[in-house]
């Protein structure tokens, strides 16, 4: 994959020293923000909307982060290019055999994906610098709550900024256990996922969480036979179940063999009749031959090389900063943003964290509905929830009825050849409010903003029966799975 370089100038003592001989200035910058990921780069866009002076320290050469580089863009665009090349989309109108292209290779897919990443990056720099917004290769060390130390990339030399506030936002990094060989070409991470030479026939997906899902959904489609082995009895525990069942349906459609409730005793390079490959043991006896896998357990804030310790903040044992409402940690303006502080670890609300973070920071008028942040699991059949579920609503002891809606009776869902989409509302029985919205199939992610909004402002399932949405449109779910659900309680 081709690289597109962050060429910038480093900031010089001689500029700030003349500018100091004016106006006496305290700190060399408002806001120091040290990474450039969705966290960072909002937060950098917020402070400079507000006229502040602000740096981004990035220790990679490439902006954007994990988001932008190895991980939501690309396995996103990987996945529309699978979607496109399979003809995944219109099976069910021309056919099982039907593909748009015979021969898929990793290369047809890592070309779209790279042509994706470049323009955000390209898009990221671009607002940086409109915004006035300093961007500093190089590696970040925290001095005190004032003063970070900067080792230049690319070439010898070092500096120390001083700062009224500091914010944390380096995200997190791929957890690779000592006992596994990892090689980055038959054992890997998702970060290295973007490096294959080739599809492989057989792939092992240790782990299915969202990107163990995600990556086993997308390598089924292409053809190759998938088994994913995760620890917990169910995928997905925090998706309403009736969902994730749906989802384990299609999986095991598309020929993916699920080790549900396994655990891992070890992972090891071998020989077999086609080549090398790795065996997989399970501690409850199995072995899973396979000419690749894929590990995809848990990741860690990336706090190694902060220098937390200088300031007194210690990180959990898996790397990530606890912070209170505010986004502020222990000393009060140094912020932490971003998957460094754990769940919910999306770029969403990665990017929300670093406006309102930025906002305190500055104190800026800000608001946002936290307890509404909407899922997306880029599996294939997409899912998108936001709210509570059956599950919670239950424990909760709330009186709720749902209503749903399938795609294969909208006339959208035929045109588009979805005949497997479904759409869920979950409402109070007495007040009609909506309380939860929970979507399989395609375009999940965009149809569940409706339903946000509508939660948003406290409204009920009577709006969708009340309003006129365009035909033929998959949004015209919404009303379907409205009357369904309140023709439920009469």
């Amino acid at each position: 994959m081709n690289e597109l370089m962050v060429t910038v100038t480093a900031p010089t003592k001689a500029s700030t020293n003349s500018q100091a001989k004016t106006k006496p200035r305290r700190y060399d910058y408002d806001i120091v923000i040290i990474g450039s990921g969705p966290a960072g780069h909002r937060a950098a866009i917020q402070s400079a909307k507000l006229g502040k002076r602000v740096a981004v320290i990035e220790k990679k050469t490439l902006i954007g982060g994990v988001s932008v580089n190895t991980g939501t863009i690309p396995s996103k665009t990987l996945r529309e290019a699978v979607l496109h090349l399979s003809g995944f989309r219109q099976r069910s109108i021309y056919g099982a055999s039907y593909t748009v292209k015979e021969h898929i290779t990793m290369n047809d897919l890592l070309m779209r994906a790279d042509h994706v990443i470049r323009h955000e990056i390209e898009i990221n720099k671009v607002q940086l610098q409109r915004n006035g917004v300093e961007l500093i290769p190089g590696i970040a060390t925290i001095v005190n709550e004032h003063t970070v130390h900067l080792h230049f990339l690319g070439k010898k030399g070092e500096d120390e900024l001083t700062t009224r506030n500091i914010m944390i936002a380096v995200g997190t990094t791929v957890a690779k256990p000592d006992n596994i060989p990892f090689d980055g070409h038959t054992i890997f991470t998702s970060d290295g996922l973007l490096r294959l030479d080739h599809l492989p026939k057989t792939l092992t997906v240790v782990g299915g969480g969202v990107i163990g899902c995600e990556y086993a959904c997308m390598f089924a489609t292409l053809g190759t036979r998938v088994t994913l082995v995760e620890l917990q009895e169910r995928l997905l525990t925090f998706v309403d179940h009736e969902i994730v069942d749906a989802l384990v349906y299609h999986m095991r459609q598309q020929r993916v063999t699920l080790r549900l409730g396994e655990s891992v005793r070890s992972i090891d390079h071998c020989d077999t009749r086609y080549g090398s490959g790795v065996k997989v043991c399970l501690k409850s006896g199995k072995e899973i031959v396979t000419e690749k896998a894929l590990y995809a357990i848990g990741r860690q804030g990336a706090t190694a090389r902060l220098g937390l310790e200088n300031i007194g903040i210690v990180p959990d044992k898996r790397g990530r900063i606890r912070v209170n409402e505010h986004y502020q940690t222990e000393i009060p303006n140094i912020y932490a943003v971003g998957d460094v502080i754990g769940f919910p670890s999306l770029a969403s609300t990665s990017m929300e964290q670093g406006r309102m973070a930025a906002s305190h920071a500055f104190d800026a008028e800000h608001s946002s509905f936290p307890q509404l942040f909407p899922y997306g699991i880029y599996a294939i059949p997409e899912i998108s929830t936001v709210g509570a579920n059956e599950e919670e609503l239950t424990q909760a002891g709330i009186p709720y009825e749902v209503g749903k809606a399938y795609y294969k009776e909208i006339a959208r869902g035929q045109i588009l050849g979805d005949t497997i989409g479904m759409l869920k509302l979950a409402f109070h029985r007495e007040n009609h409010k909506l309380l939860g919205v929970h979507i399989i199939g395609e375009g999940a992610s965009e149809l569940i903003h409706i339903g946000q909004t509508v939660m948003a402002f406290g409204g009920t399932v009577d709006y969708f029966i009340n309003t006129v949405f365009n035909y033929p449109t998959l949004a015209e779910c919404y009303k379907t799975a409205a009357f369904d659900g309140v023709n439920r309680l009469i």
